[in-house]
Order: C-alpha cells, then structure tokens, then sequence
C-alpha cells in the first residue's frame, strides 16, 4: 500500500497547525522497528492554555454549541465521510503508531470511527427533552445543554476509535473538544482534526494538543476553564483526574481504567471446544493483549481444564506474531520498551511463584528492533499471584481452575476491577445467574464481545466512574440537565 510520509506533526489549535511556543518536540516511535517515525510538537501549558481559550470562544460564541441539531448532524455527516474516504491512510497511522496489525485497523477501528460519529449524528435530532407533569398554573421542562469545553485524554491502544467514542457524543451534543492524544500515538488525531476541519467544524471547536500527560493531560485536568475531562488510561492516572477536579473547577470526570476480565468456562461448554478456544483467545490476545477488556483470566472448571488448555496451546501455535504493516500479522509489538520490560517481569514473578508457561514466555523478533512477546499462557495460577491480580496489558493470560458455580464466581469478582467478563456454557439459568453474578460493566456470554455503539461501556469499582462510553448514555454524559419552571395564569 502506498502512503504518504509528510505526517502531521504539529497542534490543532482553532483551525490551525501549530508549533509549540516553546519549540519543543517529542519522539514517537515505531514499535515494530525501535525506529524513530517523527517529531512531534511537545505542546505545554501555554499551549494547552492557547487551545482552551479557542474552545471556550467558539462556545461562547454559539457557532458550534447553537447551532441548529440538523446543522449539526450535516457536519458530522461529512466529518464521518471523509474519515471513510481517507480509511486506508489513516489505518496506516495508527498501524505505524501503536504497531497495530494493519488488518486490523482497515477492517475494525477505523470502520468503527466512521460508525461511531455517523451514529451521534444520526441520534442527535432524534433525543427529546421533557415536560414534567404539572397542573394548569405550571410549566415544567426538563432539557439537556452542551457542558461547555470538554477535554478528550486518550490512550495509545486504540488512538483513532477511542477519539471517536469520546468526540463524537461530546461534538454531536455541541461542546467544543480538546484532544489530547497519547505521545506514543498522536498522528491519526492530528490528521483527522484538519478532517473535522474540511467537513465544516468551526475554528476552536476541535482542538488537538499533542504533549506529555504530566503535562499537557495535567494542565487540562486542572484547568478551570474546562467543564469535563474524560479519561481513558491506568485507573493510576485516573485517579489523579479525581484530584484534578477536586483541586480546580470540581469539573465533570469521566473515567474508563483498567480492567482484569474473567472468562468462565463452565463443563458443558466443552461442546463446543473449537469455537470456545476462538473467543478464548482472540479475548486474551487481541491488539496483542493491550486491551482493558482483555480476557486475561481464564477460569475453567477442573474436569474440563487439560482439554481447554490443550485446545489453547494448539490454537496459539496458528497465530502470526510480527510486522504489523503486514495483513497476515495477527499479533503486532507492544507499545514500548517499558511495556516489554513489564511484561516479562509478569511471567518472570508467575514463574516464580509456582505458575508454569504452556507457550511463549520470551522476548522474540529481537533482530527487527522492535519490542515484540509471542502470546503466553500461564498455567496453574493461584489468585494470590501477581499475574492474576495485576493489569498486565501485553499478550499473558492465566489459567486458573474452579470446581463450582459459586467458586468461579468468587475468584471472577475477587478483584479490584469490574470492566468485562464471559461466559461460556449452554445451561440458560446458569448464564443468567453468573452474569448477574459477575460484577463487570459488560458480561456477554458465548462469546468475547464489548457490545455494540448502542450499549453503554464502561465498569464497576476500579475500572470506571462517572459515566459510560457508548450508547445514549454517553451522550447524555456531555450534557447539563435544567429544569425551567414557569408559573401560568390559566385564566388569563
């Protein structure tokens, strides 16, 4: 496929691309090669300043936050179609950038970018206030307005979609937006705010400040311009958007951190063992395991356990490991080398403490430069080990075994997140039961599955707070609720 080379480097800020005020740049890199791909303007707190006061002027000013649902949806329309229109580029960035498999960024994320600003465009004129029952002498209406500035801070997994999941209902419901992209993969946002620029945003509606999180992302927590922050990263680092909040504005917080999903595998499931190891996996491994609904824990009852692993360990033997540009890649690098480093202590200390590695386990690919672990399974782990507890983000799943309903239960909760789960079975009251058993944001059951644009993302205790992503909901989280009351005369 033959791409262009002149990236975007520099902010958006009001309709514009902008060095920092400083001049300084950052590096972002190619995980599959360790080589540098290009420089990118290290915006700071001027420069996040700068973009704050050109998205509160276009709300102010109500060219954006005014205008009409219809126009509005136009907009967006367009904004979808020329993201569908340049899909292939911009695959290629964020293949290049977080070392995605390039398959799947042509035939998943960017499709669901398209989708996901085409569908809050299309609800947009489609969501009705309402008027609270009164008598004669009252007027009562309950409606919803734009919150203001909203800062987007992004992860690195999933650069393109996870911008879409935040600025589409925040755009579509008339805020202004500032995004601030992961340093590890700030191209794609670059390249699509001058997208939402061409389909006809106005100038400071879309802004994107490329930058450290310790930094930028801080700047844009404690700033008492914006009206929300919403957050996807380490439940560490959402944390201290909590603080942020609490130490400026008390502005809106949305969060979705981490996640250490169960995937249950009860006896029966063994029917069907060829497809229940498919969804096992491609839970586990996905974007190379650097997923917060990772199916990292596996649990499978103990009288189905060797065949379940065994199924696992052959499947896994099928799966391409390599060069992300490549369409047959299924499993690309992981992010950075600290990544790599984190990883392998992992299944170094669930070694230790007694685990045993069925496959992978090592660094491999080393001659290419880049940073690359083969998917790993980790057999008889203990709840009490780190590999079990802890996010590993990268390619490891576990194994761990129950003997009961009410034991696999125990071990999916006993946890400090509540992201997704699965389960596997045939009994219908059984996949009623452990769903609503299972505490987790999301539980599909035969399958691994987030749901669809529809259904509202997000997780229990650790794993989120304020909000979800998707469906009505997180558009109505971008919103200010308002009651108007009016006294009548009825007699007049």
């Amino acid at each position: 496929m033959s791409v262009k080379r002149d990236y975007l480097t520099q902010a958006f800020i009001g309709g514009e691309l902008l060095n920092s005020k400083s001049g300084k740049t950052f590096i972002t890199w190619n995980p599959a090669t360790g080589q540098k791909i290009a420089d990118i303007s290290e915006c700071e707190k001027v420069d996040v300043e700068l973009a704050i006061k050109s998205a509160r002027k276009a709300f102010d000013s109500g060219v954006w936050s005014r205008q009409s649902p219809t126009s509005r949806k136009k907009v967006l329309l367009k904004f979808a179609s020329l993201i569908e229109q340049n899909l292939g580029y911009i695959a290629h960035l964020d293949s290049l950038d977080a070392g995605k498999p390039i398959t799947d960024c042509q035939q998943i994320d960017i499709p669901d970018v398209v989708s996901t600003i085409a569908w809050y465009a299309e609800s947009l004129d489609k969501l009705f206030d309402q008027i609270a029952p009164t008598g004669q002498e009252n007027l009562g209406l309950i409606v919803r307005e734009p919150i203001g500035v909203v800062a987007a801070i992004l992860p690195w997994n999933f650069p393109a979609l996870m911008m879409a999941w935040k600025i589409a209902p925040a755009l579509a419901a008339g805020n202004s937006v500032i995004v601030k992209p992961a340093e590890q993969s700030p191209l794609s946002a670059i390249y699509i705010a001058q997208l939402a620029s061409e389909a006809g945003l106005p100038d400071g509606v879309f802004n994107v400040v490329p930058g450290l999180g310790e930094v930028a992302g801080k700047a844009l927590g404690l700033s008492n311009d914006v009206d929300l922050a919403a957050f996807t990263g380490s439940t560490s680092v959402g944390k201290e958007f909590l603080r942020y909040s609490a130490d400026s504005n008390m502005k809106r917080i949305i969060l979705e951190c981490g996640g250490k999903s169960p995937q249950i595998v009860m006896p029966d499931a063994i029917k069907n063992i060829s497809q229940v190891t498919n969804e096992l996996i491609n839970a586990a491994f996905w974007n190379t395991g650097q997923n917060c609904t990772a199916g990292s824990r596996i649990l499978v009852h103990e009288s189905i356990k060797n065949e379940v692993v065994e199924s696992l360990v052959a499947a896994v033997g099928e799966i391409s490991v390599g060069d992300p540009s490549l369409p047959s890649t299924r499993l690309g690098p992981v992010i950075e080398p600290e990544a790599l480093e984190r990883i392998l202590r992992y299944i170094g200390e669930g070694q230790a403490a007694g685990a045993t590695i069925e496959t992978g386990g090592e660094q491999i690919l080393k001659e290419t430069g880049g940073w690359f672990v083969p998917p790993t399974i980790l057999n008889n782990v203990q709840t009490s080990m780190s590999v079990a507890r802890e996010e590993i983000f990268g390619p490891v799943v576990s194994i761990l075994s129950f003997s009961s309903e009410a034991e696999a239960i125990h071990i999916a909760n006993d946890t400090e997140y509540g992201l997704a789960a699965s389960v596997f079975t045939h009994d219908l009251d059984c996949a009623h039961r452990m769903a609503r058993a299972v505490r987790a944001g999301t539980v599909s059951v035969n399958c691994y599955s987030e749901g669809s644009i529809a259904t509202p993302f997000g997780g229990y205790k650790s794993s989120g707070f304020g909000g979800r992503d998707k469906g009505v909901e997180a558009f109505n989280q971008y919103t200010e609720l308002k009651t108007i009351w009016f006294a009548l005369n009825p007699n007049s």
